[in-house]
């Protein structure tokens, strides 16, 4: 299955794109109920499918490289003025939790902490943009914008915060070890757009 924000290629069963940690399902926003990708309405019931966003085709290749002005030229005009509300959310005391715990371990934590997270930003409409160590970079407002996209974002951060706090409750049991996280948000007005070719 083609991931419709990075384009990278997944297995068929999977939820969340391993590239970049988009959400590869569309959800009823009624029922829950995981639907297709291209799904923007529920089969069942015709409720608006909830973060789902419509696969883009793969872009065609090229027949001979762009030129340096046409390229600055072609990424200019894919750039735009838009409000962007960013959030940051990075576990609290990572560093002493490595010491402490085996790499396999911490491994499964840190896989435990990213997934409930990207569930909590997927349910608000958000887009996980990148993972950098313990830390999520997650937008709103693009690729796809809402209006209420800084209360989208706040939402998430509390629902960021009450997944932990269930995480946090088994893994105290399980293996002594304490989670929790900082999350800032921030917004205002960016230029969003490709910024040199490649993946960035």
């Amino acid at each position: 299955m083609r991931c419709p924000a990075c384009g990278h290629e997944n297995r068929d069963s999977a939820s969340f794109c391993a590239s970049c940690g988009a959400a590869l399902v569309g959800r009823c926003a009624q029922r829950g109920a995981e639907l297709p990708l291209a799904a923007r309405f529920c089969d069942v019931c015709g409720a608006p499918v909830a973060g789902g966003v419509a696969p883009q085709p793969p872009p065609s290749p090229a027949l001979e490289p762009p030129s340096a002005e046409a390229a600055t030229t072609s990424h200019a005009s894919r750039s735009e003025r838009r409000p962007l509300t960013v959030l940051f959310c990075d576990l609290v005391g990572s560093t002493p939790l490595s010491t402490q715990l085996d790499p396999e371990d911490l491994a499964e934590v840190l896989r435990a902490y990213y997934q409930a997270c990207a569930v909590v930003v997927e349910q608000f409409g958000g887009h996980v943009a990148r993972i950098i160590g313990d830390g999520l970079l997650v937008y709103f407002g693009y690729p796809v914008a809402h209006e209420d996209d800084p209360q989208r974002a706040v939402r998430a951060g509390l629902g960021i915060a009450a997944a932990l706090g269930r995480l946090d409750d088994g893994f105290r049991r399980e293996r002594n070890v304490h989670l929790a996280a900082r999350v800032g948000i921030h917004t205002g007005l960016v230029v969003v757009g490709e910024m040199r070719s490649g993946d960035a």
